[in-house]
């Protein structure tokens, strides 16, 4: 079976959205240090519990996402818009190497994840890995797709491939963090941002164009 060329750029859009929108290597740099007094077996433990529980609530949004949008009158024309500005505002984020609510922890969440033994809920499956970011990235990219079950597939499928990396990078924390060093780390960043930032504008740009307003001010 031959994949159509929509549903490689769905697959490959996704893949850049959700790697720069759930960040693995910041959350794995975050992830070690909330477990630096932990043994490898735990910190083992807590990855994988933080990352499926994450993957839950990622994939729970993207098969109710729409749902949601219809219960709330909310048009696919505004979410684009709305998740376009989000998508940027990120994307200007990470190429200026900050943190932001939509897709790290405020410095009251992490006093508070700080005392808590278990942080395989929170900080770590949200808001860090499922934060406010991926969730509006999964709800957007599903109903970009909205129609095609290929396109919609390629998606969940580029979701599960992020979620896997970032899995393997909880495991590999502390070694990632002495290979790439702080340098590294904010360059990935930064090539990331920069493409989300060209995918936000695209989005942003889609829905006001779905939305008709150019039309109406041109007919005005």
């Amino acid at each position: 079976m031959v994949l159509s060329s929509a549903v490689i750029e769905a697959f490959s859009v996704s893949v850049t959205t959700f790697f720069a929108t759930i960040g693995p290597i910041d959350v794995a740099a975050m992830f070690a240090a909330l477990t630096g007094s932990l043994s490898a077996k735990e910190r083992a433990r807590t990855a994988l519990r933080g990352v499926l529980i994450a993957t839950g609530i990622l994939l729970a949004f993207a098969v109710l996402g729409e749902m949601i949008l219809n219960a709330l009158g909310i048009s696919l024309a505004a979410l684009r818009a709305a998740g376009g500005v989000l998508l940027l505002l990120i994307g200007i984020d990470l190429v200026t190497v900050k943190g932001s609510g939509a897709t790290t922890t405020t410095t009251d969440e992490d006093l508070e994840a700080e005392e808590k033994a278990d942080i395989a809920v929170f900080p770590l499956a949200t808001p860090l890995i499922a934060g406010p970011g991926a969730i509006g990235a999964v709800i957007l990219l599903m109903a970009h797709a909205e129609g095609n079950f290929l396109e919609q597939g390629a998606v969940v499928v580029a979701l599960l491939l992020v979620m896997a990396m970032t899995l393997g990078a909880l495991l590999l924390a502390s070694r990632l963090q002495n290979w790439l060093g702080v340098t590294g780390m904010h360059m990935i960043s930064r090539v990331f941002g920069v493409l989300l930032c060209a995918l936000a504008m695209q989005f942003l740009f889609d829905g006001i164009a779905q939305s008709g307003l150019l039309a109406g001010l041109a007919a005005s």
